[in-house]
């Protein structure tokens, strides 16, 4: 892997399925009870800029189950919110911590944050990518259907960041992936048009829609996330307009194969882009997916602090 995990479109397929074995092996050491410490006296200094439940306690977790420690750091807690460059942040930060967390709403800021830091930079979510939690998402679908290639993700809702970072993700695992968003809330067209790139290397599907509906037929996973993303909160209104047709409700799963599983990267606005009767049925891998962020991000954060 390269110093730093800031998208999947820099990973290789090499590079998943490596973070995917350390996951497999530590969360069968975590099972067993067995006590494994290779970040013993490593510090992962966390950044946060957005609120967070899974990502701040798996990653602290996961540090201090390793064996080393973490710092959380709001924003407010840092001079570059008093005028500090990102650069001279990046310098200081990297003469004290073994590696850098960060959540932020700008990518530039992830991306300048690596360019000036010695020590390995974790996205851990900016608007347009959300890595980490999609890295979590195929392992999780691997853990459970066994063979991912071919395999077909409908994403039905925003075309946000989680979006965006699928239309990378799954063509490069060999993953079709159709997105059903309105008018006007489709992803990033420059990420739309890597991933068609992507896909025909790897003989893979990417298909951009407005029909929810079509956009299900012969899934095998339905995938969804809120309709206002933090930051957005300014929009709701015209947000829930646009969104009513594209809520994951069992009518609009009753379009896929009788087998489809449903995901959601949490936290769940229960009743608007998804039902409480989905979000709780036996086809929903919803909490498997929170409990993988722990096993997959451990394996990178012993990879890219570890030197693995």
């Amino acid at each position: 892997m390269n110093k730093d995990l800031l998208t999947i479109y820099n990973l290789t397929r090499d590079d998943i399925e490596e973070i995917f074995e350390r996951a497999d092996h530590l969360k069968m050491i975590r099972e067993k009870g067995r006590v494994y410490q290779p970040l013993k006296g490593k510090i992962l200094g966390m950044i946060f800029k957005k609120a967070s439940t899974r990502t701040r306690i798996s990653f602290e977790v996961g540090m201090y189950q390793l064996g080393g420690g973490a710092i959380y750091l709001n924003s407010s807690d840092l001079q570059w919110e008093r005028g500090e460059s990102i650069a001279d942040t990046a310098k200081v930060l990297s003469q004290y911590l073994d590696g850098i967390l960060i959540r932020t709403f700008a990518h530039e800021e992830v991306e300048r944050l690596a360019e000036y830091a010695d020590i390995p930079v974790i996205n851990g979510l900016t608007d347009l990518l959300h890595p980490c939690q999609i890295l979590s998402d195929i392992y999780t679908i691997k853990e459970r259907l066994g063979e991912i290639k071919g395999v077909k993700i409908a994403y039905v809702g925003d075309g946000n960041n989680i979006a965006n970072t699928w239309l990378i993700g799954a063509p490069k695992m060999g993953m079709d992936i159709s997105i059903a968003s309105p008018k006007g809330y489709q992803p990033n067209k420059e990420i739309v048009e890597k991933a068609i790139l992507i896909a025909r290397d790897n003989k893979s599907r990417v298909e951009i829609m407005k029909d929810p509906f079509r956009c299900v037929k012969d899934a095998d996973i339905i995938y969804t996330d809120v309709w206002v993303s933090m930051g957005k909160e300014g929009e709701r209104e015209e947000r829930w307009e646009a969104f009513k047709s594209f809520q994951v409700n069992l009518d609009l799963i009753k379009r896929a194969k009788d087998s489809v599983l449903i995901m959601h990267c949490l936290p769940a606005h229960r009743g608007e882009e998804i039902t409480s009767e989905v979000i709780d049925s036996e086809r929903s891998i919803v909490f498997d997916q929170t409990r993988n962020r722990l096993h997959v991000q451990k394996g990178i954060l012993e990879i890219l602090l570890g030197g693995r």
